[in-house]
């Protein structure tokens, strides 16, 4: 099949690689020429892709990165792998809206277009099925439309890309049983379901049900704190069950493009359908975007008991991005934590491995290297991302204080959030 990705993302591009690997011919589809420039040259911009990988799709002639649209004609399939971002609470489509429009002026009897971007339940037959229809002169029918939401978990090593389970639904039988066949070639195992709406549904169901239990911990931490409870053995405790109870912890806050961005949706459709929100997610997302604020009122907690202000104060943060071994730094908890203490007057620097090439401008402070001198030197550490690059040990010998937000270390210096 001749495949179009639109969007080469961390989505789209590893589904590029992998489907030109099972066979496919497969163009990947951006208006970033930046993106088309590194990926002509080989250089992979993503995580779960290693440029050894690309590199032998683009030798092979699998694979092909452009910004030219007509370079999509004649496609088989596309598959839709754009950003779908909230604006003031809202979904924000454009991104959707403005690559069906470009596949549709290219869509052809009998050819797929598949929507893996999030959004909420009704997107894929509501907004994008018109959108192809005006730009193709086609009906839904003459050519087949499907939903197939992506369930990636970037730098994962026990999820891989292609072992994941993929969910599958279509417009009607036809389209989901040649999407079906594609997705197929590329993953282990597919779950077809029944409908468009199930589909997208389901994908909010599973990054609400981690929102929520997220959220739910970090409200009881801070609440345990006050009660003299260790939260983290109290979890682990809780956990010996081996029914009814899914162990989470508690940390500085959710952060990436999915968790707090994703169940929003569900609670803007619950707005416009019944006219009140989902009050779990709103609760949900008030307790995530406060935990930045008691990781800070912690933080200057425990200089006051040394003595010290936050003000003047040298703080190191430890792993910036919104995951661990993550290189992504979207909606990361660290970008507010740095903001609160540069607003109190703290010196603040970020160690974060991860993201050797940026020069920290998202988070508004420098970069350093966690040396055991920039560890010592500074006044008090923060342990918000325990990547695996940090050496552990040497943040524990060589630093003054540690708030440690992700129960790795002990100590004497040492306290746990």
């Amino acid at each position: 099949m001749k495949v179009v990705v639109a969007g080469q993302g961390y989505v789209g591009l590893a589904l590029a690689v992998r489907a030109a690997e099972a066979g496919h011919r497969v163009v990947g589809y951006d208006v970033d020429q930046h993106r088309i420039k590194m990926l002509t040259l080989g250089d992979s911009y993503v995580q779960d892709v290693s440029p050894e990988r690309l590199r032998a799709v683009l030798d092979s002639g699998a694979y092909s990165a452009t910004a030219d649209a007509t370079e999509l004609a004649g496609f088989d399939l596309a598959v839709i792998t754009v950003p779908t971002p909230l604006r003031d609470g809202a979904p924000d489509l454009s991104f959707i809206e403005s690559c069906a429009r470009t596949l549709g002026g290219h869509l052809r009897a009998d050819a797929a277009v598949v929507l893996e971007s999030t959004s909420y339940p009704g997107t894929t037959r509501e907004v994008l099925v018109p959108i192809l229809e005006e730009a193709s002169g086609l009906k839904a029918g003459d050519f087949l439309v499907g939903f197939s939401p992506e369930r990636i978990t970037p730098g994962s090593r026990r999820f891989s890309f292609e072992e994941t389970p993929k969910l599958v639904a279509g417009i009607d039988p036809r389209s989901l049983g040649v999407i079906k066949g594609f997705y197929d070639t590329v993953f282990g195992v597919t779950v077809q379901v029944s409908s468009l709406e199930v589909a997208e549904l389901a994908k909010l169901l599973e990054n609400l049900y981690r929102f929520v239990n997220i959220s739910v911990i970090n409200e009881v931490a801070t609440l345990a704190r006050s009660l003299g409870v260790d939260i983290w053995e109290a979890i682990d405790a809780a956990a010996t069950k081996p029914f009814g109870f899914t162990r989470f912890t508690p940390g500085p806050g959710v952060g990436g493009h999915c968790l707090p961005v994703d169940p929003l949706f569900l609670s803007w459709k619950m707005q416009e359908e019944l006219g009140r929100p989902l009050r779990f997610v709103e609760l949900a997302n008030d307790v995530n975007n406060h935990m930045p604020d008691y990781v800070v009122q912690r933080l200057v907690e425990a200089l006051h008991r040394r003595h010290r202000t936050v003000s003047g104060s040298r703080i190191l943060l430890l792993g910036l991005t919104y995951k661990i071994n993550a290189t992504d730094l979207r909606n990361s908890p660290s970008t507010r934590v740095a903001e609160l203490l540069i607003n109190l007057g703290a010196d603040v620097r970020g160690a974060e491995p991860n993201i050797p090439n940026s020069d920290g401008a998202e988070l508004n402070v420098p970069l350093v290297d966690a040396t055991p001198g920039e560890i010592a030197g500074a006044d008090a550490v923060v342990l918000l991302m325990d990547h695996s690059r940090f050496d552990l040990e040497a943040v524990q010998e060589n630093a003054s204080y540690v708030l440690d937000c992700r129960n790795r270390l002990s100590g004497a210096n040492v306290e746990v959030l």
